[in-house]
Order: structure tokens, then sequence, then C-alpha cells
């Protein structure tokens, strides 16, 4: 009997971050080899049409052992979207420490969220598809972009608080800002791969700082007199 997986509802799931022995680590090798290989999948050949029999075939385990991991395909996705919010809180986390301006933490940022979808424009096209045509992914989806804007907005109020970033706009608008063109910027490369997606969101980043940073000093005091 096949397993469905449209009607059940996903949570939201933390990444494990830590690998404590032997036994876990063997569990997270599992869980990212039946990550990579549906990954794989449905680049090639679309999320609608991947079953979990085909990612349990192509990651050499049995089904039983994928739903230990993942209770439906569409948690594979979910998975992806909390690795991509996992890369929002560790540039936090840096900003946090005050070791790095908070341009270049933003830039890393940037360069590490394309390190996933930038292995395929299929890829990054089948995840677009499935957010649009999928309730429960675009549900997921949905969550882990509101968590991302929301440490996003905590980020950029750190780098308001320094002067480093505009505070004439509320740190929370700015955030939503950034998400769009990051992932405008991941939908138009997916279509037109005229280079990597790092290279892609590097430019886009740059620009975008342009009006994200605050005025020199200079320049405030010019405006006031």
């Amino acid at each position: 009997m096949r397993h469905s997986s449209k009607t059940r509802e996903i949570p939201t799931k933390e990444l494990t971050l830590s690998k404590p022995g032997r036994r876990q680590r063997r569990s997270d090798e599992t869980r990212e080899k039946i990550f990579r290989a549906a990954l794989r999948l449905f680049a090639a050949h679309g999320f609608p049409a991947t079953t979990v029999e085909d990612i349990t075939e192509a990651a050499d385990v049995g089904k039983g052992t994928f739903f230990n991991y993942f209770p439906t395909k569409e948690h594979v996705l979910s998975a992806f979207g909390e690795l991509q919010r996992g890369k929002i809180e560790h540039a936090l986390a840096l900003a946090r420490e005050n070791r790095l301006p908070i341009r270049e933490v933003l830039r890393g940022m940037f360069r590490a969220a394309a390190e996933e979808p930038g292995r395929s424009p299929a890829l990054m096209r089948s995840i677009i598809f499935a957010m649009l045509s999928n309730e429960p992914v675009r549900e997921v989806m949905s969550r882990n972009l509101e968590l991302g804007r929301q440490t996003l907005e905590e980020l950029l109020a750190i780098g308001q608080q320094r002067g480093e970033v505009r505070s004439d706009r509320a740190a929370g608008d700015l955030a939503r800002a950034l998400q769009r063109i990051a992932f405008g910027t991941m939908l138009f490369w997916s279509l037109q791969p005229v280079a990597s997606l790092a290279e892609q969101l590097d430019t886009t980043f740059n620009l975008f700082w342009l009006g994200l940073a605050a005025a020199p000093a200079n320049s405030a005091k010019e405006k006031r007199s």
C-alpha cells in the first residue's frame, strides 16, 4: 500500500546540531543520505513524480528507515527549509558576537544560502513548483520564511544599533525586502542560470547594500544643516 503524503500535517522540527556518539553519527549519516538522494530525484524528475519508493531505492534503504526520519516526502523539503533557516540563525549568532561588520555577516549569509539550491537550477525549480502546487509544502515553507524573517529582523536591528544599517526604516521592513530580493534572485537564476547562484546573489546583495547601509556621518550632518 502506498504511503499517502497529502493530508498529513508537517510539524516544524529543528535540525540536530550535535553528534555526541557513534550511533548518533550513523543516524545523521543515514538521514543525510536519504535527504541528498531525495533532492537529486526532485531535481531530475520533479517533486510530484518522485515517490518514497524512488527515494529509498536511490538511498539504498528500506521504507521503514525512510519513515524513521521523514514521515512523508514533504518532510524532506521541510528539512531543506530548516537547513536554509539555520544559516540565518548562524548569521545572527555572528552578529551577536560583534566580531564582523554587519555587511560581512550578511554577505556570508547570502553565500551560504546559495550552497544547497545552487547545486542545480532544476532542483530550485522543483522546490518552487512544490511550494506553489502542494499545500503542506507551502505551509511549512511559509512558516520557515516567517521564522527566518524574524531572525533577519533581529540581525538588522543589531546593525541599526551599531550605526551600520539605516534606521529610518523598521528592521522588519528591511528584513522582508531582503528575503524578497534573495528569493527573487533564486527564482530568476533557476530560469536563466547564466552564472552561479552564488555570483548572482553576491551581485544582488552588493546592490541592495547601497540602500541598506547607514549614511556616512558627514552626509547625515550635511542633510541636517
